[in-house]
């Protein structure tokens, strides 16, 4: 029997000791270009106009200003299954998946952090 979204949601949390954090209403950014390559990569930051905060890509970042397009994200299941588990990591947090099992995810250092 396989596990819902939400137990795998709440597992991935648990898994790297951070709060579950249900998604406010907006978009997904997404680079829908990418999604036919490996590794899935996201980060989470603040939700900003109708965008949710979280944004997701395939193999090699761009800084492309058009590299992103906004989903609904009630459509993230039929186009990303692989990116459902990490969607409740909090804010300033970042995951990584290759679809095939290896995930990693992290709290990104704020920017202008003097951590080291």
């Amino acid at each position: 029997m396989s596990d819902s979204i939400e137990e795998s949601q709440r597992r991935i949390c648990t898994i790297f000791d951070a709060q579950y954090t249900p998604v406010g209403p907006g978009r997904i950014g997404i680079a829908l270009q990418t999604l036919d390559q490996l590794p899935f990569r996201g980060v989470r930051v603040a939700p900003v106009g109708n965008m949710c905060g979280w944004w997701i890509h395939a193999g090699e970042w761009s800084d492309d200003p058009h590299f992103y397009q906004p989903m609904c994200q009630e459509h993230i299941e039929e186009t990303c299954q692989w990116i459902l588990p990490f969607l409740k990591l909090p804010i300033g947090w970042q995951f990584y998946t290759d679809g095939k099992g290896n995930i990693d995810a992290w709290k990104q250092d704020p920017v202008g952090s003097d951590e080291q």
